[in-house]
C-alpha cells in the first residue's frame, strides 16, 4: 500500500492505454499509480523500485510479453497481484498468463468501474474469476484430461466446493447452496488451494478443468 492506498504498476506498450488507465485509477482516493513500463522486460526493476500491490499487465508486448513477466513475478517472494490486459477474452495468451499465476484478466474496453473494481478485488486477495471464459479457453486448448484430481486427496465436501468454484459461485453463494457458514466455506476453499498447490481460486479452477474433474465442455 502507498500511504494507505493501493499501489498500481501499469505495463503496456501503448502510451495511450497507460495514460487512460492512469487517469481512471489516480482519480480514486484509495488507489495510486506508482509506476509505468512499456515492456515486460522493465517489470522487475519497476516492481523493486515502486513495490506495487497490483500490476496491470498487457498480455502482448514486443520483447517480454505478459506471460513471461508474470511467471517471473510470481516466482519471487511476496509478489504483487497481476491482472492481465487483453483485447480479446478468447486469446490463448490470456489462458497462459492465468496458468502462469495472474489473478485474472481485464478487457481493454472495460469501463472505469470495472477497472477500479478489479484492482480493489485482487488487492484484497481475491481472484477475478471468469469461469465461463476460462472454460472456453480450456476447451479450445484441448485441456480435457480424464485423470481427475484423485491424487490431490480432496474430501467429498472439498470436491463439491471446487465444482461450485468452477461454476463461478462466491464464498457466500457456496455457503447458501451447501447450507454452510461462510467461514466454513473459506476454510474448505483454503484446503482446496493447499491440496492443489494453487495460488488462488483461478489456479484451482484451471486445474479442475485441465484435469477433467470439471469437463470444460460442460462446466459444472
Amino acid at each position: 500500500m502507498t500511504e494507505g492506498r493501493i499501489g498500481v504498476l501499469l505495463v503496456d506498450d501503448e502510451p495511450l492505454i497507460r495514460s487512460g488507465l492512469r487517469a481512471i485509477l489516480d482519480s480514486e482516493p484509495d488507489i495510486a499509480v506508482v509506476g509505468e513500463a512499456a515492456d515486460g522486460a522493465d517489470v522487475p526493476d519497476q516492481v523493486r523500485r515502486a513495490a506495487p500491490d497490483v500490476v496491470l499487465m498487457d498480455v502482448r508486448m514486443p520483447a517480454v510479453d505478459g506471460i513471461r513477466a508474470t511467471e517471473h513475478l510470481v516466482a519471487a517472494d511476496g509478489p504483487p497481484k497481476v491482472v492481465v490486459l487483453t483485447t480479446f477474452e478468447n486469446d490463448d495468451h490470456v489462458y497462459d498468463a492465468l496458468r502462469a499465476g495472474a489473478s485474472g484478466f481485464l478487457l481493454k474496453r472495460a469501463g472505469p468501474e470495472q477497472i477500479v473494481a478489479a484492482v480493489r478485488t485482487v488487492a484484497a486477495g481475491d481472484s477475478l474469476l471468469f469461469p465461463a471464459a476460462i472454460r472456453r479457453l480450456a476447451a479450445h486448448r484441448g485441456a480435457t484430461g480424464s485423470g481427475g484430481l484423485d491424487g490431490a486427496g480432496l474430501s467429498a465436501r472439498e470436491a463439491e466446493v471446487l465444482r461450485l468454484m468452477a461454476a463461478g459461485l462466491s464464498n457466500g453463494e457456496i455457503a447458501q447452496r451447501l447450507f454452510l457458514g461462510v467461514q466454513t466455506v473459506k476454510t474448505h476453499v483454503g484446503n482446496v488451494l493447499a491440496k492443489l498447490g494453487a495460488r488462488d481460486r483461478t489456479q484451482a479452477v484451471i486445474r479442475a478443468f485441465e484435469s477433467g474433474f470439471v469437463p470444460p465442455s460442460t462446466g459444472s
